[in-house]
């Protein structure tokens, strides 16, 4: 994420370039067609194009990258916002709310999503976003061929970590454990399901004003990583070019290179198998595991909202029609697409993965969203900022060598203070 306020020439451009084919597009024919700005690229904007088309008015989809932020300031200081746009993060809702960038917007009667998700997209009593896809975030992928028994518990994932490590050394076999520690998301990831699963009620509460970073359950949380991390032999090429790997590319070190077994992640890692698995089999998963024999593991989602900018003509109707139970049917019947909507019928998923994970989702008690996606400002993290650096930072130490008592030292005093300076904690 570009920091706050900070909007650089080349966006100011690609804004610019947008605003005015939406206001070409808006004026053909004399009717103004609904703009939207979403982070998608490739098949998943393709699908959400094909998702629109089913509106009764013309809608225009604009793909603003990676860094939609950045691009909907540029179009907020030129004066061309669109009239809607998909937001990954429920921070960047309230915090354009706040601004009075947004109209208030209501869902339709066939609407509901599980118990935690609704109340983050609400501003002084007021609903400004809605979900419109899911992700979820407690997966690790294997070849069945290559893990035919998977582990249930942590502590049988780091059994299982040290034994193939061993493996691996003298050359018998793949690393174990596949990681694109070059994107601090996917370290965050790892982060939040062992906090979630550790101490629930913390994790919530890391969300807040008052968070403590460097309390015993975020410590906890560290030492369990470090325990993992640090394993000789986990990571193909180990740590110091885990932290040159990508995240598609771990994918590819399992389903396609066979240099490492698993690979943990969301639903969407089965668009990257698609591209680049080699042969017929099938990858599977299985759920995070839990620290507490025989308990239910964590449950991350991610999530992509709706929200209709100021005086938008079109903007608040059209995020109301996405909120109903038959708009993202195209999208369901092709794949590929997990919905927050709890309205949608099992039935209605073609993959039966997305089917089970949809299913997950909808039990009582145990989700929870993707807590860096909630922090405040640069401390929710980017490519060289927040808690991605930290998380890759507190990475490099355990897999150099650095005491684990050392490390956790260090990232809990750079997440203190990385808080303090973003209003989030202490």
């Amino acid at each position: 994420m570009t920091p706050a306020g900070r909007v650089t020439r080349r966006t100011l451009l690609r804004a610019a370039a947008a605003g005015a084919t939406a206001a070409t597009a808006g004026c053909a024919g004399g009717t103004r067609s609904v703009q939207v700005a979403v982070v998608w690229s490739s098949d998943e904007l393709d699908r959400f194009r094909e998702v629109v088309a089913g509106y009764p008015g013309t809608v225009h989809v604009v793909s603003a990258g990676n860094d939609i932020d950045a691009f909907l300031r540029a179009r907020h200081l030129a004066g061309t916002s669109p009239d809607v746009a998909i937001l990954p993060r429920p921070g960047l809702v309230t915090e354009y709310a706040e601004r009075g960038w947004l109209s208030p917007v209501r869902p339709s009667n066939e609407y509901a999503v599980p118990p935690g998700l609704s109340d983050l997209l609400m501003t002084r009593g007021r609903r400004y976003g809605v979900w419109v896809k899911a992700a979820h975030k407690s997966l690790i992928w294997h070849l069945p061929s290559v893990l035919p028994e998977t582990p249930g518990t942590w502590d049988e994932l780091v059994t299982l970590t040290r034994t193939l490590g061993a493996l691996a050394r003298r050359g018998s076999g793949p690393a174990p454990l596949a990681i694109g520690a070059a994107d601090g998301w996917v370290l965050t990831d790892w982060f939040e399901n062992v906090l979630a699963d550790l101490t629930p009620d913390a994790y919530d509460a890391l969300a807040g004003s008052d968070a403590d970073w460097q309390g015993r359950p975020v410590r906890d949380a560290l030492d369990r990583l470090a325990e993992l991390w640090s394993i000789d032999g986990a990571f193909p090429g180990g740590g110091r070019r885990a932290l040159l790997t990508q995240y598609e590319e771990s994918v590819i070190q399992v389903v396609r290179s066979r240099r490492a077994v698993m690979v943990f992640e969301a639903d969407f890692t089965a668009e990257v198998i698609g591209t680049f698995r080699r042969g017929p089999e099938e990858p599977e998963t299985f759920p995070f595991p839990s620290a507490r024999p025989g308990a239910r593991g964590p449950l991350i989602v991610g999530g992509d909202a709706a929200v209709a900018f100021a005086d938008a003509r079109g903007g608040v109707e059209l995020v109301e029609w996405l909120t109903r139970a038959e708009s993202f049917q195209p999208w369901l019947r092709v794949g590929g697409y997990l919905s927050p909507n709890t309205t949608i019928p099992l039935g209605d998923y073609v993959d039966p993965v997305r089917r089970r994970l949809a299913e997950e989702m909808r039990a009582p008690g145990t989700l929870r969203f993707d807590l860096s996606d909630q922090l405040p400002g640069p401390f929710t993290g980017s490519d060289g900022l927040g808690i991605w650096r930290i998380m890759q930072d507190f990475f490099a130490d355990v897999t150099d060598g650095v005491p684990a008592a050392e490390a956790v030292r260090r990232a809990t005093g750079q997440l203190a203070a990385a808080a303090r300076s973003a209003d989030g904690g202490r």
